[in-house]
């Protein structure tokens, strides 16, 4: 779950991470906030989205005139929540993180001495300016650790007791919190010498948050009413603007089946998590497709643990309750695949067993638009029926 920029810098500053001043505010609150601060300050437009000030999402201004104006721009662009901040006189930029490495199961601490937005040009460009130092998750981050990260950040002294004290004090919310990754990017270190987070990123693991109470998501995490109503349901789900709804069991079959689409010149409307725990949820999964305007339901899986018949008998009860008004491609395998065969087919449902001749037919459908979903019914409710 990754958490709103001022929901990372309320836990930064809890756990000793200094930040700059600030008000969280709705819109219409934010100019009076402006004025407590004072001039200039910063408008922080609190999304979940990266590249922010690239996008115009974060504004400098300089005076009650220009405030006025750049909150209504954010406003008109739908931003709900804003973080007016203190503008620091900044000196230099700096990059923290602590991350995990999944191939060697530890913590990966990677610094820089040079950060802000570009931070990723710099990986790319320099790559020897990049600090990477493994920490043993069992023993924890060591001072030695901390104090080497920092003076290979920074030759200044005291920048580099202060960083150090933000590298353990970041490393400790990185454990506290069960984070995937925890980032501050920029550290700014100000004209004056001071070292503080000028932005915080905090990812806690989705499995863990059974032990992060306090957390909850809300609309705001989530770019469409489908991605939420889905994740109330626990079912992974990404909307896109395609033609062909997917409903598929696996990241990795959902991410083959989505280039095959676009090989054959389809186009994907929205991705479904329809296998793992989510097998049994033929008829919350099909709704959430039955919104998109799509002209074609694919559904493909290959299933172990989830098992082929179960999910076939899912898919028909689905079709009965909530009669889709599209054609419904199903390419069922893997366990109990035999019994899954009857079972589609006594729906009128033709089984499928080859992915890319399912990819085929969907993106086919496509082409030949509603004179197919509608051929059977002149309501265009077709029961499903390919």
């Amino acid at each position: 779950m990754k958490l709103f920029e001022y929901q990372a810098k309320a836990i930064f500053q809890k756990e000793g991470i200094p930040i700059p001043s600030g008000y969280l505010a709705a819109p219409f609150e934010a100019a009076g906030f402006c004025e407590q601060i004072g001039f200039p300050c910063v408008l922080k437009s609190q999304v979940l989205q990266g590249g922010r000030g690239k996008a115009g999402l974060i504004q400098v201004v300089k005076n009650s005139a220009e405030a006025g104006t750049r909150i209504a721009e954010l406003e008109a662009r739908g931003v709900k929540t804003i973080l007016v901040e203190q503008a620091v006189p900044i000196a230099r930029e700096l990059y923290l993180s602590v991350t995990v490495d999944p191939l060697r199961a530890s913590a990966l601490i990677i610094a820089s001495g040079e950060g802000g937005v570009e931070i990723e040009d710099l990986a790319e460009t320099a790559p020897e300016k990049i600090i990477r130092e493994e920490v043993d998750i069992t023993a924890g981050l060591q001072t030695y650790q901390a104090v080497d990260i920092a003076y290979r950040m920074t030759d200044n002294p005291d920048e580099a007791r202060q960083a150090a004290k933000i590298i353990q004090a970041l490393f400790k919310v990185f454990s506290k919190y069960d984070a995937e990754l925890a980032e501050i990017n920029p550290l700014f270190v100000t004209e004056s010498g001071e070292l503080l987070a000028g932005d915080g990123k905090l990812v806690i693991d989705e499995n863990s948050m059974g032990r992060q109470p306090g957390f909850e998501r809300t609309r705001d995490h989530y770019d469409s009413d489908m991605e939420y109503e889905a994740a109330q349901e626990g079912i992974p789900y990404l909307q896109f603007d395609g033609e062909i709804s997917l409903m598929c069991a696996g990241a990795g079959l959902t991410t083959t089946v989505f280039d095959l689409i676009h090989y054959e010149g389809g186009t994907v409307a929205n991705y479904l998590e329809f296998g793992g725990p989510n097998y049994r949820k033929a008829v919350q999964a099909m709704e959430l497709c039955l919104r998109n305007d799509s002209k074609v339901i694919l559904i493909v899986t290959f299933g172990t643990i989830a098992r082929a018949d179960v999910m076939a008998e899912g898919i028909v009860d689905a079709i009965q309750r909530l009669r889709p008004n599209r054609p419904i491609v199903a390419c069922i395998r893997g366990t109990n695949e035999e019994e899954a065969k009857k079972i589609l087919e006594a729906a009128g449902i033709e089984p499928l067993y080859d992915t890319e001749e399912a990819v085929r037919k969907a993106v086919a459908l496509c082409g030949q638009g509603s004179a197919i979903s509608g051929a059977d019914d002149p309501d265009g409710r077709d029961g499903g029926e390919v």
